[in-house]
């Protein structure tokens, strides 16, 4: 708990079975009242050391994509009460220790949306990340940047803290299943009116850490463009897109305790 706000971290997993441990072991369990973990079908030992270490485990049988491993997470953290939900990588990338800061940042009613930027001081180049990977961040944030009407020093950190009622408002169920599910769900987030705040996140690039290929980071690079051409457009009034429509049926499934219980016995028995 923190200021009386039920605190769940959740895990969107994939082969993270050589990290888990740091980074669970890592988490402020002092402030965090639930871990959840989501398995989208890893080929490793991930669910078995998830539950050795006790978290709540999620598997998906088949591999859905890293943004319904986000949608699950985030289900799973609603029905089990989370007031303020920090969506933290499995892989050591980030680290744990800043999740009361960023769950602080939420509590204390000045934002919705709390990041945890690469960019905000010198912490990316410093723990590794490939120059490519770091210009190429630079120059889509500036285009996103000119194009939504923030002032954001990073869109693409994989470390991010969410109130419930932004949980409950986005209509996360029409929007992609793949990598830029964290773009199109923060432009949403614009798009909806809610408070979004950063705050500075060293960053550690290693062999077990996941990281996209150059192939696959073109792709979710003409993503992001398109996401922010598309958000431009439909605020301009131009275009009707379903990922800003307020429709009830678009957000996520609403699950009970008894659907969590399920949920995590099938995992148990895999």
């Amino acid at each position: 708990m923190l200021a009386n706000k039920k605190i769940a971290v959740v895990l969107p997993a994939y082969n993270a079975a050589k990290t888990l441990k740091q980074t669970f072991d890592e988490i402020p369990h002092d402030i965090v009242d639930d871990v959840i973990l989501v398995d989208d079908a890893s080929k490793d030992e991930t669910v078995k050391m998830a539950q050795s270490l006790g978290i709540l485990t999620i598997r998906h049988e088949q591999n859905r994509g890293y943004g319904a491993n986000q949608k699950t997470c985030y289900a799973v953290a609603l029905a089990k009460g989370a007031d303020i939900i920090v969506m933290l990588h499995p892989d050591y990338q980030y680290t744990p220790r800043l999740v009361t800061a960023m769950a602080s940042m939420i509590a204390s009613d000045q934002f919705d949306v709390v990041l945890g930027s690469r960019m905000l001081g010198v912490g990316a180049l410093v723990g590794g990340m490939p120059l490519w990977k770091y210009i190429a961040n630079r120059f889509l944030t500036t285009f996103q940047n000119a194009l939504i009407g923030q002032k954001l020093s990073e869109y693409h950190t994989g470390y991010r803290a969410w109130s419930r009622k932004v949980l409950e408002t986005l209509p996360l169920g029409a929007i992609s299943d793949d990598f830029v599910f964290d773009n199109q769900m923060l432009t949403q987030a614009v798009h909806f009116g809610f408070r979004i705040g950063e705050i500075s996140c060293p960053t550690k690039y290693f062999d077990d850490a996941s990281s996209l290929s150059f192939r696959r980071s073109v792709i979710y690079g003409l993503g992001v463009v398109q996401t922010s051409i598309e958000y431009l457009l439909q605020k301009m009034g131009f275009i009707s897109l379903a990922i800003y429509d307020d429709r009830p049926e678009a957000r996520l499934p609403k699950l009970s305790m008894d659907d969590v219980t399920a949920l995590q016995r099938a995992a148990e028995r895999h």
